[in-house]
């Protein structure tokens, strides 16, 4: 046996690993990075002395309404929606147009987040303006809160006539009729309006917001608050669901496109990015046909865009995701599958 060191081999000794950070460097990277996370979510969720986000109020609450002392009369073409496709308060109107047949009436200008500026970019500049902080200004000049879509602008008098999604909602379903391939569609039925105001009331703060309060919570005890409402109300709407078809009964209304829109992104972003991780929404026996059950009614699914919605949770919401690596699943080809909701109704009557 040959005593010499083979040609491929050195009498160099192997060099060390290198050494994990120490205790300090680990707590001062700890201390920097919270401390500047904290800065950002105080810009993106304000919140209270407990942690939890609390979401600030829209400020233009004007209507469209036929009364003759309004500015802002029912009309074709007169009105613009401004959305951001991944944001489910905007998704909110789109459904609306969609099932009321209003495309022709109303416009729709898109929207997309931009990453570094914090603020909506218009897809293509109106009006002289890139970003909606300009289209604010327009409407109200100096105006400095924020800028949010959904947004019913009014081309006439290029102003804001509405920024709140519940309210133009509302407008979509009533003050266009004339202008609507279905009329005869009526979203909130005074038979039901009790109904819906009583889901209406409990679905904001537990779900539509309470998907928020979970994944902005600046607490460990406000997430679990917010996320045990959020699950228990889910439990709640599954046990109704198994008798209803839609959340008043044999009709779909407004209530329900109030939470589709979350239904939609939740087991897409929410279960995932904001820790909403119960359970996902088809696992449940009843939401999850229900969800398919809008989901495949006329002109609903084209108003649902899937890579937007990863894009603008994933790629933007950096203090949730530093990384801004857009994930490749969940894909939502089970929303084509049958739904078998229509054995509790005999019809969607208006």
């Amino acid at each position: 046996m040959s005593l010499e060191t083979p040609s491929n081999q050195t009498n160099t000794p192997p060099k060390k690993g290198k050494k994990l950070p120490s205790k300090v460097i680990i707590k001062m990277g700890k201390f920097v990075w919270t401390s500047l996370w904290q800065l950002m979510m105080s810009k993106l969720a304000p919140r209270n002395q407990t942690g939890e986000y609390i979401r600030p109020i829209s400020e233009f609450r004007n209507s469209v309404g036929t009364q003759p002392e309004n500015p802002y009369p029912p009309a074709k073409e007169r009105y613009r929606l401004y959305v951001g496709l991944g944001c489910p308060w905007a998704h909110r109107t789109l459904v609306v147009r969609s099932l009321k047949g209003l495309e022709s009436a109303i416009s729709v200008a898109i929207v997309s987040p931009s990453p570094d500026a914090g603020i909506w970019v218009l897809d293509e500049p109106e009006y002289g303006c890139q970003t909606l902080p300009e289209l604010y200004a327009i409407a109200r000049p100096g105006y400095q809160g924020r800028c949010t879509v959904p947004v019913l602008f009014d081309t006439q008098t290029q102003t804001i006539v509405n920024n709140e999604s519940a309210e133009i909602i509302m407008m979509l379903n009533s003050e266009f009729n004339e202008f609507s391939t279905h009329p005869e569609l009526n979203l909130y039925p005074e038979k039901f309006q009790d109904k819906i105001e009583y889901w209406n009331n409990k679905i904001y703060p537990a779900i539509n917001n309470g998907v928020y309060r979970c994944g902005f919570a600046q607490s460990q005890t406000a997430y679990n608050t917010a996320c045990t409402e959020l699950f228990n109300t889910l439990d709640e709407i599954d046990a109704v669901l198994a008798t209803n078809r839609y959340l008043c009964g044999d009709q779909l209304t407004l209530a329900d496109v109030r939470l589709f829109t979350t239904l939609f992104r939740f087991d897409i972003v929410y279960h995932g990015l904001f820790k909403c991780n119960k359970r996902r929404i088809q696992d449940y026996q009843n939401l999850g046909p229900y969800l398919r059950d809008i989901y495949q009614l006329p002109g609903v699914a084209d108003t649902c865009n899937l890579d937007s919605i990863k894009r603008d949770y994933y790629g933007n919401l950096f203090p949730l995701n530093p990384g801004g690596i857009i994930p490749l699943g969940p894909t939502i080809t089970n929303l084509q599958e049958p739904h078998h909701r229509e054995v509790l109704s005999h019809s969607l009557s208006s």
